[in-house]
């Protein structure tokens, strides 16, 4: 685990705790109540991370704290006790390693909002060259990267207003992005749900719908895939061309599963 020291993430007396030791110290430290409120927070995302999970459901539009309060349960049995009867806690610690700012390259969360919108256009650019390499899986990441810092900065304005507005926009590109990864990973009902995520409060985005109809079309979603196609064309005329050529190819899936179902039938009678 790294801590960075000065932008209290995690638990802030560890940041305490860390200046008192020596590297290569091993210390047991007890920490009060007032100290820990916040730990079971820090441990369901330790956890996830343990587990190759994203430590925040990353598309969801809220910030950190927000998504705190939203649920009812952590998900651990254990943690879920913790925070309804907080406890004082012991933690075991080995210092490790020192790095001053300047040998260390700082992930996302230990950014200012200033270094975040910098970062966003590079992960960007990065997940795009990515995704021409077919390396869907890393592109996405980079993607996924690019939505922390956005939405990082994002909860710190007010709703619907311009900053928040801009903020929206850049994170659904970026979201959108993730679908066209997921897509070519045939993870298809997971591009339903993000566009339709989208879709839902921002009924004005054509790519949303262009992309949920090719998920729906991969999935025999026959209806869902033409009303969304036909809902690009009332949106953005100008992709009548890509909009006609998903449907022929559609219109010969269909016919050749139509025809598949029948001999499937004919041969059960």
């Amino acid at each position: 685990m790294e801590v960075v020291v000065g932008n209290m993430f995690k638990l802030d007396i560890w940041e305490t705790l860390l200046k008192s030791m020596r590297i290569g110290e091993v210390a047991e430290f007890w920490c009060d109540v007032i100290h820990t409120g916040i730990y079971p927070i820090v441990a369901k995302s330790m956890r996830r991370i343990a587990e190759g999970k994203d430590p925040v459901d990353w598309h969801i539009h809220t910030c950190g704290m927000a998504n705190m309060f939203a649920y009812s349960t952590l998900g651990y049995d254990d943690l879920d006790e913790l925070q309804k009867e907080p406890k004082p806690l012991y933690f075991v610690i080995e210092l490790v390693k020192v790095q001053q700012p300047s040998e260390y390259e700082r992930e996302s969360w230990a950014l200012s909002d200033e270094e975040r919108m910098k970062v966003v256009p590079v992960l960007h650019g990065q997940g795009n060259s990515l995704f021409k390499k077919s390396r869907y899986d890393e592109a996405m990441q980079k993607y996924k990267e690019g939505i922390v810092c956005v939405k990082n900065v994002q909860c710190k304005e007010k709703a619907w207003e311009t900053p928040w507005l801009k903020l929206e926009k850049m994170a659904n590109t970026l979201t959108l992005n993730v679908c066209q990864c997921l897509l070519r990973l045939e993870e298809y009902y997971e591009v339903i749900e993000h566009t339709s995520d989208i879709i839902n409060q921002h009924p004005g985005t054509a790519k949303a719908f262009f992309l949920r109809a090719k998920a729906h079309a991969e999935v025999w979603n026959e209806r869902e895939a033409r009303e969304d196609y036909t809902r690009v064309l009332d949106l953005a005329p100008g992709m009548k061309k890509a909009v006609r050529k998903d449907l022929v190819r559609l219109n010969l899936r269909m016919e050749e599963k139509n025809e598949e179902d029948k001999a499937k039938y004919k041969d059960m009678f």
